[in-house]
């Protein structure tokens, strides 16, 4: 397998590239359009064949490029189906899996709150847990959910009763970063998130989110619409 984590600085969002090296199939989990031409390049560079867009959710904050790299390479674009979006090719439903080459296989899971249709996906390989939690589970914090019938009971219940039930080791991937680390644990998650450690209680945590007072993103109402037809 490789492994490659990319960064996006205006929106401080990761894609991650993710290749059977068998048969040298890849996929991009939460592209981004304005690093599209770095993301060919880079699967290019290394001989792959890209097989798979992916995004965990309808994205507020940047645009995704998965209508692009399917236009260019012919990829298939995949998401949460309950999203209902026709210009994807995949709808995920809870604990499908998606077979990249030859031996990796990647879980949906439903994990709704940031958005309540949102996806997080996790694959395991040579005794390694890989969780690409999207925006629900970040790092020392978690997604908003003041905005796309966000539930801060909902994230609440998937944070403590999907997430924090995973093995202390599986490695946390969310698909932002701001605060200059590339990846936790989930041990490290129900210790140190000061948002949403293990032994917070439902309302502590609601009201912890009702009380962010945070701006909206700067591009959500171009992001969104454009993100409902897969970028394009």
């Amino acid at each position: 397998m490789l492994f490659k984590q990319l960064f996006e600085n205006e929106s401080s969002t990761y894609t991650y590239l993710i290749s059977c090296q068998e048969k040298q199939e890849a996929i991009l989990i939460d592209p981004v359009i304005e690093t599209v031409n770095r993301d060919l390049k880079i699967v290019d560079s290394l001989g792959l064949q890209l097989k798979y867009a992916i995004d965990t959710h309808i994205h507020a904050d940047h645009i995704t490029s998965a209508a692009a790299l399917r236009e260019i390479t012919g990829c298939k674009i995949a998401g949460p189906g309950r999203d209902n979006l026709r210009c994807r090719d995949i709808n995920f439903s809870h604990n499908d899996e998606l077979i990249i080459g030859n031996t990796l296989k990647l879980k949906a899971i439903y994990t709704p709150g940031h958005t309540d249709t949102h996806f997080s996906y996790m694959l395991k390989k040579n005794g390694e847990e890989l969780l690409f939690s999207g925006d629900a589970l970040l790092i020392d914090s978690c997604g908003r959910t003041d905005f796309q019938s966000g539930s801060a009971k909902q994230l609440y219940r998937t944070i403590k009763d999907i997430f924090y039930k995973m093995s202390d080791n599986t490695k946390v991937y969310p698909a932002h970063d701001y605060n200059n680390k590339s990846y936790s644990t989930i041990f490290d998650q129900k210790r140190d998130n000061m948002l949403i450690n293990e032994e917070i209680e439902v309302g502590d945590f609601i009201s912890k989110m009702d009380n962010l007072n945070l701006d909206n993103p700067k591009k959500i109402d171009i992001s969104v619409p454009k993100n409902n037809n897969c970028g394009s």
